[in-house]
C-alpha cells in the first residue's frame, strides 16, 4: 500500500475577496485530510517571510504546491519573494542543500484565457507548462520531481458558463490522488497539464 502523502499548498491571491474561482478551490481544499493550506499574502502580508518556519513546513511535506492566478505568465510577487528568501543554498540546492530531494512539485493556477491560447499558434504563442519553465528548472535544481500543473482555464467566465463545480470536483480529485500516491511523475513526464490525467481518475471513480 502507497505511504501517504502530506500536501503542502502555498496559496498566493492579493485579493482573494475578488476571486470567483481561486477562493472556493481553497475552500475545498480546505476539507482534504493530509493537506496544509498556506495563504501567504494573510500570513505575510508586509512580505516580511519566516524563513526558518517555511523551511521547516517544507521538510514536514512530501508533496509542494504553488496554488495561484496567472500573472503576466507568471506568478504573483510573494512566491517570487518566498522562493528568493526560503530555498537557500545549503537547504534546496548546493552543498548539503538536499531538504527537498524527491519530494514532489506541481502548480494550481488559474488563467483567464481559454486553453487554445496557449500554444505556439495562440494569442499567448507559448503552452502554459512551458511558461512556467522557471518553476520547473526549481524543481529540477532543488532535486524535487516535477509534475505538469492544474489549470482552470477561462476562468474568468467559469462561473457565469456553471463550470465551477465540474472545476471543484477535478480539484478535489487530484488533491486525493497527491496524497494517496497515486500520481506518477515519470508517466506525465511530457504532458502540458495534468487535467487529462485527473478526468480520467475521476471518471474511472463514477
Amino acid at each position: 500500500m502507497s505511504k501517504i502523502q502530506r500536501v503542502l499548498i502555498l496559496f498566493a491571491h492579493p485579493s482573494i475577496h475578488t476571486s470567483e474561482v481561486n477562493k472556493p478551490l481553497f475552500e475545498a481544499a480546505s476539507h482534504q485530510k493530509n493537506v496544509t493550506l498556506v495563504d501567504l499574502y494573510q500570513e505575510y502580508p508586509t512580505y516580511n517571510i519566516n524563513i526558518e518556519k517555511e523551511q521547516q513546513r517544507l521538510r514536514d511535506h512530501d508533496v509542494v504546491m504553488f496554488m495561484f492566478p496567472l500573472y503576466w505568465y507568471s506568478t504573483p510577487s510573494i512566491l517570487k519573494e518566498w522562493q528568493d528568501l526560503v530555498l537557500e543554498y545549503g537547504f534546496a540546492y548546493g552543498s548539503g542543500g538536499t531538504a527537498l530531494k524527491d519530494k514532489r512539485f506541481i502548480c494550481a493556477l488559474t488563467a483567464g484565457g481559454a486553453e487554445q491560447a496557449y500554444r505556439a499558434e495562440g494569442f499567448n504563442h507559448f503552452t502554459i507548462r512551458e511558461l512556467l519553465q522557471p518553476l520547473e528548472q526549481m524543481a529540477s535544481l532543488t532535486g524535487m520531481q516535477y509534475l505538469p500543473p492544474f489549470t482552470v482555464f477561462s476562468a474568468r467566465t467559469a462561473v457565469e458558463e456553471n463550470r465551477l463545480s465540474e472545476h471543484i470536483r477535478c480539484w478535489q480529485v487530484l488533491l486525493q490522488a497527491l496524497v494517496n500516491n497515486d500520481v506518477n511523475p515519470k508517466a506525465l513526464a511530457k504532458h502540458n497539464t495534468i487535467n487529462g490525467f485527473i478526468c480520467e481518475l475521476k471518471e474511472a471513480q463514477q
